[in-house]
């Protein structure tokens, strides 16, 4: 099984649980990619406003760097990046072999409804539309992990594992 797994997704697709109980299921160390937004982003995206590749480019640059470090300590580590285009994919995960892909994908109304009922973060419902129209799915030379996000938190973690252990 890979060392270290990027947990992607549009914002609302359970990344942050799913991934720190993956962590303490691997008992590996859990990173909240969104942490490492420079704080201009973060009011960005809480104004409403979309971000700009230029605007994420730091960002994923910084996420690469952390698992760079996971890397040269032989650390386990599980980390959260929406990681929507491929592009920013190929920053995070390309040329390192022990680093997993997971996509969790779900449809836009459940992850509406889910984004709409949680509080206290700075992402607005209003930008799911923007982030459904950024996502390239991850294709098949990408190896990914693609988990449904129907079903509770627990049950996709467990989905995760099986599959993961199964490459």
């Amino acid at each position: 099984m890979k060392t270290i797994i990027v947990v992607m997704g549009v914002s609302g697709s359970g990344k942050t649980t799913v991934a720190a109980m993956l962590a303490g299921a691997l008992g590996a160390k859990f990173l909240e990619g969104d942490d490492l937004h420079p704080r201009s982003n973060v009011e960005k995206m809480r104004s409403g406003t979309p971000l700009t590749d230029a605007d994420r480019l730091p960002w994923l640059q910084r996420i690469a760097g952390e698992i760079d470090g996971w890397r040269a300590n032989g650390d386990k580590g599980v980390v959260t990046c929406s990681a929507l285009k491929r592009a920013y994919r190929d920053i995070i995960v390309g040329g390192r072999p022990e680093v997993a892909l997971v996509y969790l994908r779900g449809s836009r109304e459940l992850i509406q409804h889910r984004m709409a009922a949680r509080h206290e973060h700075f992402m607005p419902v209003g930008l799911l539309d923007s982030q459904f129209a950024t996502l390239q799915e991850p294709g098949d030379a990408e190896h990914p992990v693609v988990i449904d996000v129907e079903g509770g938190p627990s049950e996709i973690v467990a989905r995760i594992i099986e599959r993961l252990r199964g490459e």
